[in-house]
């Protein structure tokens, strides 16, 4: 039996209540309904905030990271009151002050194989709003193997997509993307930005399949994959069908439970950005770097975009941007000692990959990039 709506509820929602695919008996649908969402930044905002304005009864929020001034620009759901507190309950404070009459549950915690099922078991729908190809994985397989839909949504500096991916009704997302891209070929949007605005209008397109969704109204994007570009404001949509071969929801699927998604995608799942390692025998950290230029002569490549110059760097370095550098080995020479570096040694890990792998050898990569040097040495450097 539905939950009935009090008296201040039929008035906080009556313009749901006045559209008729809604009335009352949709509102009541929502507020018997469960969401669970997977992150609680870019994304994660737009979503949680209007699910929480539609009436939501329960929000669950995954998420164990900390608000930073850097997430200001696009996490909507925090503030500068909130930076260095715990992104869930930042979340959790401004959704029950514009919603009190909600449950909203926080799980601090990494979403993994060793919990991903149990924290999902209890919701209706799950909602991705993740940035990482293993944690896609996972919450793709997990809404498979428990029946769920999967609202999908992803957004790279103007572009976003956006699909629901429901095995019982249609295609998942392992159907579209069997395997992940070879790691590094992807970049972040930590690496490669992200206009403000985008995840605004792309997690609303997310909470609008979630509405849709559970009242039973409209044209799911089951079965569909929207293409959105912010620069000429176009929508697009590509058809998608079930793979008969999915290795999870395909009739021979061999994936039965939840593996090592990491392994899989041979990238971390929970990558802080300005933690970029090559491992130690590779690393140079920010103090050793100070220490050896003082004395001896090493030559520092800088990996990033040549926008990003403008925004800091470090004297005599030479800009070979990571995208030019496999076309650009030959101005190298393998004999000098050389000091790799990007914004936070990401890009600069995979250029001491690519420089390793054709015979350089007295090659480093700096720990945590310009940033850690922001940070640590230069403080007059900016940290972005």
């Amino acid at each position: 039996m539905l939950p009935e709506l009090s008296r201040d509820e039929i008035l906080r929602y009556s313009r749901h209540l006045l559209i008729p695919e809604v009335g009352l008996e949709g509102q009541r649908k929502l507020k018997n309904s469960s969401v669970l969402i997977i992150g609680t930044g870019g994304l994660g905002s737009p979503v949680a905030l209007y699910l929480a304005a539609a009436g939501i009864g329960r929000i669950g929020l995954v998420d164990y990271d900390t608000v930073d001034s850097s997430n200001l620009q696009r996490q909507v759901i925090h503030g500068t009151s909130t930076v260095g507190k715990l992104k869930v309950e930042s979340a959790r404070v401004k959704l029950l002050d514009l919603n009190p009459d909600i449950q909203i549950d926080v799980y601090n915690e990494p979403y993994t194989s060793e919990n991903a099922l149990r924290i999902a078991a209890n919701y209706d729908i799950i909602l991705d709003g993740t940035d990482n190809f293993p944690t896609r994985y996972l919450t793709n397989d997990v809404a498979v193997f428990l029946g769920k839909p999967n609202v999908y949504a992803s957004i790279y500096r103007f572009d976003g997509q956006v699909s629901v991916f429901y095995a019982n009704e249609g295609p998942c997302y392992r159907c579209l993307f069997p395997e992940p891209p070879p790691p590094g070929l992807v970049p972040s949007c930590a690496e490669g930005g992200v206009l403000g605005v985008l995840p605004g209008t792309i997690g609303t397109l997310q909470a609008t399949e979630a509405l849709k969704v559970l009242l039973g109204i409209g044209e799911p994007l089951i079965g569909k994959l929207l293409l959105y570009n912010a620069l000429d404001m176009s929508f697009d949509f590509v058809k998608l069908k079930k793979n008969p071969n999915c290795r999870v929801c395909g009739p021979n699927a061999d994936i039965k439970e939840l593996i090592d998604y990491e392994e899989f995608c041979g990238v971390p799942s929970h990558d802080h950005e300005d933690e970029g390692s090559a491992g130690a025998s590779w690393d140079i950290t920010v103090q050793e770097l100070a220490e050896r230029v003082k004395t001896n002569h090493l030559k520092l490549i800088d990996v990033r975009e040549p926008h990003e110059l403008e925004i800091s760097r470090l004297p005599n370095a030479t800009n070979i941007p990571l995208g030019q550098l496999a076309s650009r080995l030959s101005e190298l020479d393998s004999a000098e000692d050389m000091v790799l570096f990007c914004k936070s040694g990401n890009r600069s890990t995979r250029a001491l990959e690519l420089l390793t792998s054709a015979g350089f050898k007295k090659v480093k990569n700096l720990k945590g990039g310009i940033n850690a040097w922001a940070r640590e040495v230069d403080k007059d450097l900016p940290v972005y």
